[in-house]
């Protein structure tokens, strides 16, 4: 039964290690935010 409880220990460990890493890099490091705009093909836009 220990080997169990040390095996869920390990296993809630790096789950919060993944989590915290990833939190981590989702707040500190976001791309800076820039207009996108691609020609659709097929497709003409009448200007009045």
């Amino acid at each position: 039964m220990p080997s169990l409880f040390r095996f869920l220990f390990l296993i809630s460990v790096l789950t919060a290690g993944v989590y915290g890493g990833l939190w981590f890099l989702a707040v500190h490091h976001e791309p800076p935010q820039k207009e996108v705009s691609k020609p659709v093909p097929g497709i003409k836009i009448r200007r009045e």
